[in-house]
């Protein structure tokens, strides 16, 4: 009878929900809670948490771990990744350092990911190619480092939609261009790194369903290819703040529903 815990119908003193968001609690979160087995929902949202999280290894039924918005320390457990069920994960607007665990692939039925706004450190770890249902990947405002890992455009073309944020870091390299190759890419944003090179000619052969193209703020040089405008499903076309040269090409004036183009730091002109 607590307000936001729930029990099993089947077995009535085990717990399966526990989500007790914007409550405005305090301290840090017990590590007993990693003692309900049965649990499949964690969600602390909107609280102050602050300290590091438990390992909450033991949470073998674990569908949704929800702790975002919270002041929570430290680095993320490479124990959680025993969580295999889990569906959602959201760390998000925490103070977590430190790098992402590498196995974090092994999660393979996450639908979402979100650890933005945090001070998470070193490198993309492949493995999140291995995210076989993957529909969001939010890493944006962090510190992130080194080149965006190609596996990240071989992810199966089993999701509904894909958005990938990776923006607000300090990402160098190419954009690979197997990101190019996902046919099921809504959002794909990438601005405000170190990355450097040229678009690829046919860029327009991009997800046909392709919505948000955020490049803007990066090293980025060469030409913006005319192929550009067959992507006729963008809303937000962001290249602002780059090297490119040459002249825009007129097919950006025939994409029908634009409402947000930034070619700023473009040296030419129509």
């Amino acid at each position: 009878m607590w307000s936001g815990i729930k029990c099993s119908t089947m077995h009535p003193e085990r717990v399966t929900v526990v989500n007790l968001a914007n409550m405005s609690l305090t301290g840090q979160i017990t590590p007993s809670l990693g003692n309900l087995t049965f649990l499949q929902e964690l969600t602390l949202s909107n609280n102050l948490f602050s300290g590091q999280l438990p390992p909450l290894n033991c949470l073998i039924r674990l569908e949704i771990l929800y702790l975002q918005n919270n002041l929570l320390q430290g680095n993320i457990p490479n124990a959680l990744t025993n969580c295999s069920k889990l569906l959602g994960l959201d760390l998000s607007s925490n103070m977590l350092v430190g790098s992402i665990p590498g196995n974090i692939g092994s999660l393979y039925n996450l639908m979402g990911i979100d650890l933005s706004n945090n001070s998470l450190t070193g490198n993309i770890p492949p493995t999140f190619g291995n995210n076989t249902y993957l529909e969001e990947l939010r890493l944006t405002h962090n510190q992130l480092k080194g080149s965006i890992p190609e596996e990240l455009g071989k992810l199966p073309d089993m999701t509904k939609d894909l958005a990938v944020f990776l923006g607000q870091n300090r990402l160098s390299g190419r954009v690979p261009a197997t990101l190019f190759n996902l046919s099921k890419l809504i959002i794909l944003d990438l601005s405000t790194n170190k990355l450097r090179g040229t678009l690829p000619y046919d860029i327009g052969n991009l997800s046909v369903a392709l919505q948000w193209l955020v490049l803007g703020a990066n090293n980025l040089s060469g030409t913006v290819p005319p192929s550009i405008g067959a992507l006729k499903n963008l809303t937000v076309l962001d290249l602002g703040g780059n090297n490119f040269v040459g002249p825009i090409p007129y097919s950006v004036g025939n994409l029908p529903k634009l409402w947000k183009l930034d070619l700023s730091n473009h040296f030419d002109s129509w």
